[in-house]
């Protein structure tokens, strides 16, 4: 077996696949590239002057050289570097926390299992995006607003109906309102075409440039700029007419809606499902996220202002225990 550094140093570069209509997949990108090391550098995004993908670096290069090479340790480490991101790319794609964590297990084990693939063209995270943004484009699985075909309006019409004359008062009155904004904001995105939500959520909430949503979307930077654009417009007339914390002459306010969302179901005071869900190590929490909106006052604030969702350790550990088994086709 070759050293991994000097595995890596042969491993000759692949260019990209571009999707083209349906989602097809793009876990293993193919074409024509000229050959030569691999190393860490940056990819012109549909060859747009300006608009460029970053590579990874050294170390992350003889990472996942060491992991394809059969070293346990650095392929948990792989895992532990994606499963968080992954998992909160999941949860915002399929709205509730136990989808998200079926959907996470399927995106990790898509990616371990082509990591040998993986050639130098984005960074490792940014690939991986697009691995799970493929699954989750294509999942038949759908959330209950894309099964019973729920828009905005219809939101709106649903977050009026039952509103609290006054302030839930409660025990835990500040953690369910916070339940509500979150949840809310969740269902939200629900109500996006999965095509728009995604381009939002790469976009606003993760922060990725055009370049490196238009490379994981198989589209172009300006494509990509002009539908997130159409979105957010979208977004914004919804908040500005509904959501009293971006504008306080709209109709609902977090507070007055718990009574209503307990008695739907959507709230559980002894389980809030995001405002009680296990964050990062070092990352945001709940009373962080809404500073967040506090200080920026606008709709993509609103929901992006997120904790920095951790994926359940329990599935993490599942998955990660059957990839490093020596039971399943690893590496392939």
């Amino acid at each position: 077996m070759r050293d991994a550094s000097e595995r890596a140093a042969a491993t000759p570069p692949s260019a990209r696949r571009r999707e083209r209509g349906t989602h097809e997949p793009v876990d293993s990108p193919a074409g024509s590239a000229p050959s030569g090391p691999l190393e860490a550098r940056t990819v012109e995004a549909d060859q747009v002057p300006g608009h460029q993908v970053t590579g990874p670096d050294q170390e992350e290069l003889r990472l996942v050289a060491r992991a394809v090479d059969g070293d346990q340790a650095a392929l948990r480490e792989v895992i532990g570097r994606l499963q968080d991101p992954l998992y909160r790319l999941a949860l915002r794609m399929v709205g509730r926390p136990p989808d998200a964590e079926d959907a996470v297990q399927e995106i990790l084990l898509r990616v371990v299992t082509r990591l040998s693939t993986w050639r130098g063209e984005a960074k490792l995270l940014t690939w991986a995006y697009r691995v799970g943004v493929n699954y989750l484009l294509n999942l038949r699985r759908r959330s209950p607003q894309e099964r019973d075909q729920i828009g905005l309006d219809d939101l709106r019409d649903d977050l009026a109906d039952g509103l609290a004359a006054v302030d839930y008062a409660g025990p835990e009155a500040a953690l369910l309102a916070e339940e509500v904004r979150l949840s809310c904001t969740q269902a939200m995105l629900q109500c996006l075409g999965r095509d728009e939500r995604v381009v939002f959520v790469l976009g606003e909430i993760f922060e990725l440039t055009a370049a490196e949503a238009a490379w994981i979307l198989g589209t172009t930077p300006a494509a990509c700029q002009k539908r997130l654009e159409r979105v957010k417009q979208r977004l914004a007339a919804f908040l500005r007419s509904t959501c009293g914390v971006v504008e306080p002459k709209a109709l609902c306010r977090c507070p007055r809606r718990v009574d209503k969302a307990m008695a739907l179901g959507r709230v559980d005071i002894g389980n809030p499902a995001f405002a009680g869900h296990r964050v990062s190590a070092g990352g945001r929490g709940v009373a962080e996220a809404a500073a967040q909106i506090h200080r920026l006052r606008d709709a993509a604030a609103v929901l992006s202002a997120h904790p920095d969702y951790a994926a359940p350790q329990a599935k993490i550990d599942a998955i990660t225990g059957l990839l490093t088994s020596g039971r399943f086709p690893l590496l392939e």
